[in-house]
């Protein structure tokens, strides 16, 4: 192709540019653009009014104007077209502006078919030729200009015009196609392509021609879209690319030469692409060797670069840790806990030792208990313990009975032998939600927890029974909130206080409470389940839970629940009857807190 062929990003199509185009260069200002070989190729179909084509005549004009004609400078050539096609003047016919701008002038239109394809096979063959004028290695350019869609096929001419290397440009007028615009311009389009309104404004396309052949830096003044590199010339500019990338059809923009991509190295594991070029990594665990290109394995327990506490086991470039017998991993997955601390430690048990995670305790045989030092066994002793109560603030409790539920609590407390080292006493309300009234670790003493009872709000809303349980097992038995340490093994007691059956599942955290080993009471009012109460109740289950009519009735339970009370001061065990089936209310209470009283034993137990 001809050297024009860099004058691919001539046009600029925005009105910013039309805007600030220069004035038009007079007689005394002429083009310095360097040897050009030009055709225009007018369309004189019917179609194109006389004054239009008066427009596109004062068009070509206007451009000779600012060029520098001359056989040795700017060679212009003009054909008309129609149905059929005639040369008005060839490149070698006129050496003088005068003289192009005269035969302009007498150009009579042919007003007949529209035959672009006809015009375009003979401007290749006829007015692009040596014959003709046309000069061997100087640009071919060629500006089409029509206002209708062409009557023949111009793509596969257009194509090979192309080809012989003229720089097609086409320009559109009111009802011309854009489709055959493009099938006829050079790409890129957005550089060869220009479409206007009407005759009238088409020298809009005239003054960027202008400027094009004018010498303007494109690659300064124009938005050439070059991605790394603009390379200018006079009219015309072209893309390139930096070192590792190469240029993409468009022209413009770069890609890098992805080495890895094409399998050009010679890295074992892991290769790392950068433009051109290439460097080797390895895989998670390897390592790079003095090659820079195998790997080897990384073993961190041979290096000694782990924290385990006592066995390291080894990966390429990780490691887990494990224990030895006897032993096991914690949640760190680095430490140890002795799962057999009775074989190892002195432990000191009267009885029996029994071991947990990382620690133990001592039992008693039955009718014993232990002592405060927690090793030796005897007879009685106070019953210190960590006590929850799981009060039911839902709405169907409404607020008088609550004010009897608070009532109930306080009355619970009376019985204890509250202190920081004696019994601790925490406080839950729930309905849809759960909160924490106070936990184990925040009042020492009876007066603290019942005025603290008696300040408590209603909550009111749903019943979520199943959601209180899960706080009463992660919460407010932890030691966070005041639980003692299991291994002191205070007896752990909760006391779920309920009117209704729960709006939510119970039955996984009434289950892991009692793994937990806290022992679960049940106390249902009014509309409480059975079944429910029954399944957050510990064994045995006829023990452990309690039921009454209404909310008049729960003071007589209060008044017998004692939980400080060794096995020679209970009143012996005495049969929980149905309440249901109790003649005396009062009798059923009695019973059954007196029942409770013999079963706080098995805590301390």
């Amino acid at each position: 192709m001809k050297q024009l062929r860099a004058l691919s990003g001539f046009i600029l199509l925005t009105m910013a540019v039309l805007a600030t185009a220069r004035p038009k260069a007079g007689p005394e200002q002429k083009c310095k653009s360097g040897p050009v070989d030009l055709v225009f190729l007018i369309d004189s179909s019917r179609s194109v009014r006389p004054h239009e084509f008066e427009t596109m005549r004062k068009f070509m004009i206007d451009i000779l104007n600012t060029l520098d004609i001359g056989l040795d400078t700017t060679r212009v050539g003009v054909v008309q077209y129609s149905s059929q096609v005639r040369s008005e003047f060839f490149l070698k016919t006129h050496s003088k502006l005068d003289s192009m701008v005269k035969g302009i002038n007498e150009i009579i239109p042919l007003a007949q078919g529209t035959m672009t394809g006809l015009a375009i096979k003979y401007m290749m063959n006829e007015a692009f030729t040596i014959e003709q004028g046309d000069r061997p290695k100087v640009p071919n350019v060629a500006v089409i200009v029509t206002d209708g869609r062409p009557q023949d096929r111009v793509a596969e001419v257009a194509a090979e015009a192309r080809e012989k290397g003229i720089e097609i440009f086409a320009v559109g007028v009111a009802r011309a196609d854009m489709a055959s615009l493009r099938a006829m311009a050079s790409p890129p389009f957005e550089d060869h392509v220009f479409l206007v309104e009407s005759f009238d404004l088409i020298h809009q396309f005239g003054l960027q021609f202008q400027d094009k052949l004018c010498g303007v830096d494109l690659c300064l003044e124009s938005d050439h879209g070059c991605e790394h590199i603009c390379e200018s010339s006079p009219g015309s500019y072209q893309c390139l690319c930096l070192p590792g990338y190469t240029l993409n059809d468009d022209g413009k923009t770069c890609a890098a030469i992805d080495l890895c991509a094409e399998g050009k190295h010679d890295c074992e594991q892991v290769c790392v692409s950068s433009p051109g070029s290439f460097t080797c990594d390895c895989n998670k665990g390897y390592q790079l060797n003095d090659d820079k290109k195998t790997c080897s394995t990384i073993d961190l327990c041979a290096e000694g670069k782990h924290d385990c506490e006592q066995i390291c086991i080894s990966a390429p470039g990780v490691f887990t840790c494990d224990c030895n017998k006897g032993f096991k991993l914690n949640q760190d997955k680095k430490t140890c806990t002795n799962m057999e601390m009775c074989n190892t430690v002195e432990h000191g048990c009267e009885h029996q030792c029994v071991n947990t995670p990382g620690s133990y305790y001592c039992i008693c045989p039955e009718g014993q208990l232990l002592q405060e030092d927690g090793k030796s066994c005897g007879t009685c002793k106070s019953a210190n313990i960590d006590l929850v109560l799981v009060i039911d603030g839902s709405k169907s409790v409404r607020p008088q009975n609550f004010e009897l539920v608070k009532k109930f609590v306080n009355q619970v407390v009376d019985s204890l032998d509250v202190s920081a080292h004696g019994t601790r006493v925490g406080l839950v309300q729930y309905s849809s939600r759960v909160r924490t009234e106070f936990p184990l670790n925040m009042y020492h003493t009876a007066e603290e927890i019942k005025a603290a009872v008696m300040k408590v709000e209603y909550m009111e809303k749903g019943t979520m029974t199943g959601l209180a349980l899960k706080h009463m097992l992660e919460n407010s038995f932890s030691e966070a909130e005041g639980a003692r340490p299991a291994s002191r093994n205070i007896p752990r007691v909760g006391l779920v206080f309920t009117d209704g059956r729960s709006q939510d599942d119970i039955s996984e955290y009434a289950k892991k409470a009692k793994e937990a080993g806290i022992t679960m009471y049940a106390v249902g009012v009014g509309k409480a389940v059975e079944d429910e109460l029954r399944e957050i109740a510990s064994e045995p289950v006829e023990k452990h839970f309690y039921y009454t009519t209404d909310f008049s009735a729960i003071s007589t339970i209060a008044e017998n629940l004692k939980l400080n009370i060794c096995p020679e001061e209970s009143q012996g065990e005495i049969e929980v009857k149905d309440p249901c089936a109790c003649e005396n209310l009062v009798e059923f209470q009695q019973a059954t807190m007196n029942s409770l009283e013999q079963l706080t034993q098995k805590h301390i137990l």
